[in-house]
């Protein structure tokens, strides 16, 4: 398969990448990669899709929001969060119709916060919870045999940085989630939030 990985230059994104090109052809896109893209912009998006042609599946790592608490988050906060963890990915799913292969597929990521509070964490849980909702909707939509699934890991074993802000959550390995996406690119399952930790 050809599979195109957006977001492939981070912690998850290059472990991705690295098992999927195992057996596949491996595509890797960011904003600092040869194919660049920034999901803010959906000319962007579609100046990567033509350059990158057609392909069997599109993973997306991505996904940034602001850490506050709920009191200071603030309506920019809100929207350059939506903006960029959910429509950035939902660009994605929209524009690769067009050049995703039929029986294809796409996978989003989500995170455990769609259903596990932490403090400083509303605006990561309504982003979160946001996109799964759209994969389960959109899943029942999808054209020409597409699938459509999210991989939604808890904090990851290997991000020590972050283990503070998540007391008392399972840590989930980088191994375990890069199997949950080749699950998802090389399975057949749709509609799925594949929940880790």
């Amino acid at each position: 398969m050809k599979i195109l990985v957006i977001g492939a230059n981070g912690l998850v994104g290059s472990g991705v990448a690295n098992v999927l090109r195992k057996n596949h052809e491996v595509i890797s896109a960011s904003r600092s990669s040869d194919v660049n893209v920034d999901v803010n912009d959906p000319a962007s998006i579609a100046a990567m899709y033509k350059s990158v042609g057609k392909v069997d599946a599109v993973v997306a790592c991505i996904g940034k929001v602001a850490f506050k608490p709920l009191a200071e988050l603030t309506r920019d906060d809100y929207l350059k969060g939506i903006t960029d963890k959910v429509m950035g990915q939902v660009e994605l799913v929209n524009q690769g119709l067009d050049y995703v292969n039929d029986s294809g597929s796409f996978t989003l990521t989500t995170g455990v916060l769609a259903r596990e509070p932490i403090k400083t964490g509303a605006l990561a849980a309504l982003a979160n919870g946001a996109l799964e909702s759209f994969v389960i909707g959109a899943s029942i939509e999808m054209p020409r045999g597409i699938r459509i699934n999210a991989v939604s890991p808890s904090v990851l074993a290997e991000a020590e940085g972050y283990h503070p802000y998540f007391p008392g959550f399972t840590h989930v390995t980088l191994a375990e989630v890069t199997n949950t996406y080749v699950k998802s690119v090389e399975g057949w399952s749709t509609g799925q939030i594949y929940e880790l930790g």
